[in-house]
């Protein structure tokens, strides 16, 4: 299959993106190959460009084409408030919501240590830079319920506490709309024990 070393490393290439196991990367290339050459081009010199111009925002440290982000740029968002979300894709979606007004921080990860993934490698050095340097009065902790998202909130809130800013993280329970047969017994729980007055 000598002669076919440059398909080959497309799928190759292919399946690096999420969920794409060896027969969807097959099928894209051979689609992109034989359907779509101006699509595969415009896709390969997207890739180029972003990959050229694309770095962290040196406040948020969210993906940007610019030294600042819009969100961090002066604004009418509250600046004495800051949600610290995991990843990008977190913070489009709280963006969505247009309940929250306050300013980011993304880390990029969590902490995951049988992963080997320590402070250092979820920028937290900067996140605390950015909430002693500014006028930080609370922080949002907005990571996932997983193991290692809580893991990374609770290693944030002790460090935060240390130094004397307020964190408070984003509740969890049942959906808007979901009907409680429906709901699993441990979001349930959850809710129940963190049920609030009304």
């Amino acid at each position: 299959m000598q002669n076919f070393k440059s398909l080959e490393d497309l799928i190759k290439a292919l399946r690096c993106l999420p969920g794409v196991g060896p027969r969807s990367a097959q099928r894209m290339a051979y689609y992109l190959l034989q359907h779509d050459h101006e699509g595969a081009r415009q896709l390969a010199n997207t890739l180029d460009n972003v990959l050229a111009n694309i770095k962290h925002c040196e406040k948020c440290n969210n993906l940007t084409d610019l030294p600042v982000c819009n969100l961090c740029c002066p604004t009418k968002r509250n600046a004495s408030l800051l949600c610290v979300v995991e990843m990008p894709s977190d913070l489009l979606m709280i963006e969505q919501t247009q309940s929250y007004s306050g300013m980011y921080f993304v880390l990029m990860g969590k902490l995951s240590p049988l992963d080997g993934i320590g402070p250092k490698d979820i920028n937290l050095d900067r996140l605390l830079r950015r909430v002693k340097d500014n006028l930080i009065k609370e922080v949002v902790l907005a990571t996932n319920f997983t193991v290692e998202g809580e893991v990374t909130a609770h290693y944030i809130s002790e460090q935060l506490n240390s130094i004397g800013i307020k964190t408070s993280r984003i509740a969890r329970g049942i959906p808007v709309g979901g009907e409680l047969e429906h709901i699993d017994s441990g979001t349930l729980a959850q809710a129940v024990m963190e049920r609030r007055e009304i």
